[in-house]
């Protein structure tokens, strides 16, 4: 069955303290309870702590993995700069808005919209019960408007609850019925859905699953510096990589972070940052180092918006450049981007396995979208040897009569590494160019040398089919990666139910290039659009660089906050094709 038709999206906002993120938390909990998958997106504004924020939640009977053209309903609690989220939230005059009849001053940009309005006194039916709670009347109207069973959405508010007290339980239960009990004369435009199977299926976030990605690719040391949106990945990751013999540092800055992961790493063990934007740029001379004495490390950057400290509550793809170019001289390193949620778990494991093996960082490209929604997805198939790039540390350079080469030049370029402390395999390690045996060196035959071996080790590694997911064929194609795979997914699957056969090429593996890899995909295409979520086309112009692209390209770049949707790129097809879609 297609998510197409049998998917609804909601929205829920308020004011600071309203509870609306609660509510989204909650409801996508039931539905995961009840049979549905789903996704939960978050908008909040740039403050520190208070302020609007908004839960956006798609609902489906199949797996759902972005966000729709529209929203069927909006529910708000209070009218307080909701005019912040008007764009983030469209409307359309066949849905509905749900408003607290003491909060009527709907903001004009959402009126306009044509939706019909239904008002409904939710602070004084909050107010007629002990205790009661606002948003937890709300979420009893939209478990009774998706017809969610009532026994799933009381155990569900009882373990979200349970730190809270008995009271404190009993008047959110009692705030739920009364929700649940109000006599609606109004239904969702949808259907209600039903519940599929009850196969196990997880709730997690992006920074989540890249957090866990890391742990089964063998990381145990992480030092890292909180930063939105990846503070969660590390506060996910503190208490866990304790729990398996590892350790968590919070660093002074970026700086020490990233010095720290070499040290670390050099020393054995198999480490990792996170970070966003601000602090990759402060990490670059760390990097660096870590490039030219080929230290293995991981950086998971959650992109947000920029530049500077730019919007940190918001999701864009524009650090691609820095991570793409962001080191001073020749500095070839590995750059990956997850396309999904389950995919974050699979790409971050594999960064980790492949910086171990070709010895050089890997920067994880999530962003805040991928990040810190939430998603009801199919349990990921388990990890059958988790524990193998640890044994890889444990391989150790045998002392011999010749000195030991660090940085032996061979066919492979990847030379052996010694743990600290083995006899006969001590080397000087740092960011000097060096000789085979990591002697410093100025000789210009050294440093070609070893800029060519450093180049070598990436570009003769077998990468595999792992470098993109390809699906459909034709001679039209979408080109994407990261994040906006996901409506490039979706709105291939509408292209495809309307007899318009689509071709999708999302790559995982930026750096190094896959140049034959790509070009044989593209052989049979003679129209290309290029999707990404940057203002100044970052992807495509990576692209030029590196690839023969066809020669009808066409480029949807969208700069965020605004989440890119199925219906965009459908629309972005139909002006390069010239045909009605």
């Amino acid at each position: 069955m297609s998510i197409l038709s049998c998917t609804q999206s909601l929205a829920v906002t308020g004011s600071g303290g309203s509870g609306a993120i609660t509510v989204g938390n909650m409801l996508l909990q039931i539905a995961a309870s009840s049979g549905l998958y789903g996704i939960m997106r978050r908008s909040v504004g740039p403050q520190i702590r208070g302020g609007e924020s908004a839960a956006l939640l798609r609902l489906s009977a199949q797996p759902v993995s972005g966000p729709d053209d529209r929203f069927d309903l909006l529910l708000a609690f209070d009218w307080l700069n909701a005019d912040r989220f008007a764009l983030e939230i469209p409307l359309d005059s066949a849905s509905l808005i749900i408003s607290d009849s003491a909060h009527s001053e709907i903001p004009d940009v959402i009126l306009q919209s044509g939706a019909r309005v239904i008002q409904i006194p939710l602070q004084q039916m909050a107010a007629d019960i002990s205790g009661g709670r606002v948003n937890m009347i709300g979420l009893g109207l939209l478990c009774a408007l998706l017809e969610l069973p009532s026994e799933l959405s009381r155990t569900v508010i009882r373990s979200t609850l349970a730190s809270k007290g008995e009271a404190a339980i009993e008047a959110a239960l009692q705030s739920f019925d009364a929700g649940a009990r109000y006599e609606t004369s109004f239904q969702l435009p949808c259907p209600a859905l039903q519940g599929g199977t009850t196969a196990a299926r997880w709730n997690i976030s992006g920074n989540e699953a890249c957090a866990l990605g890391a742990l089964q690719g063998g990381v145990r040391f992480v030092a890292a510096y909180p930063i939105t949106p990846a503070t969660d990945l590390l506060e996910w990751l503190a208490p866990r990589i304790e729990k398996i013999g590892g350790s968590l540092l919070q660093a002074e800055d970026e700086l020490a972070s990233i010095n720290m992961v070499i040290g670390a790493s050099f020393g054995g063990v198999c480490s990792m940052t996170a970070t966003s934007g601000p602090g990759l740029s402060l990490m670059a001379e760390g990097i660096g180092l870590a490039i030219a004495s080929e230290i293995p490390l991981v950086v998971v950057n959650v992109t947000r918006g920029g530049p500077s400290t730019g919007i940190p509550t918001k999701s864009e793809q524009s650090d691609l450049n820095i991570a793409l170019y962001g080191q001073h001289g020749d500095a070839p390193h590995l750059v990956l981007a997850p396309q999904n949620i389950s995919d974050c778990i699979q790409t971050t494991r594999w960064a980790v396995q492949l910086a171990e093996i070709l010895q050089t960082p890997a920067i994880v490209l999530s962003d805040q979208f991928l990040g810190q929604s939430r998603f009801v997805i199919p349990a990921p198939e388990p990890v059958v040897d988790s524990d193998s790039i640890a044994r890889l540390r444990q391989i150790q350079h045998s002392a011999s009569a010749t000195p030991y080469q660090r940085y032996l030049i061979n066919d492979s370029a990847i030379s052996p590494m010694a743990l600290p402390g083995t006899a006969g395999c001590s080397y000087t390690a740092d960011g000097l160019e060096h000789t085979c045996t990591g002697k410093p060196s100025s000789i210009a035959t050294d440093h070609h040398d070893q800029l060519d071996k450093r180049q070598h080790k990436l570009t003769r590694y077998a990468f595999g089919t792992q470098w993109a997911e390809v699906q459909g064929s034709g001679p039209i194609a979408i080109l994407c990666w990261g994040s906006s795979s996901m409506a490039v997914l979706e709105a291939a699957e509408r292209l495809q139910q309307s007899g318009q056969p689509v071709k999708v090429i999302a790559i995982r593996l930026l750096a190094p290039a896959q140049t034959a890899a790509l070009e044989r995909e593209l052989q049979d295409v003679s129209q290309l659009l290029v999707v990404e979520q940057s203002h100044s086309q970052q992807f495509y112009r990576y692209l030029r660089a590196h690839y023969a692209l066809p020669a009808q390209v066409q480029v949807y770049a969208k700069p965020g906050p605004l989440a890119i949707t199925p219906g965009q790129i459908c629309q972005a097809l139909q002006a390069l094709s010239g045909e009605s879609i």
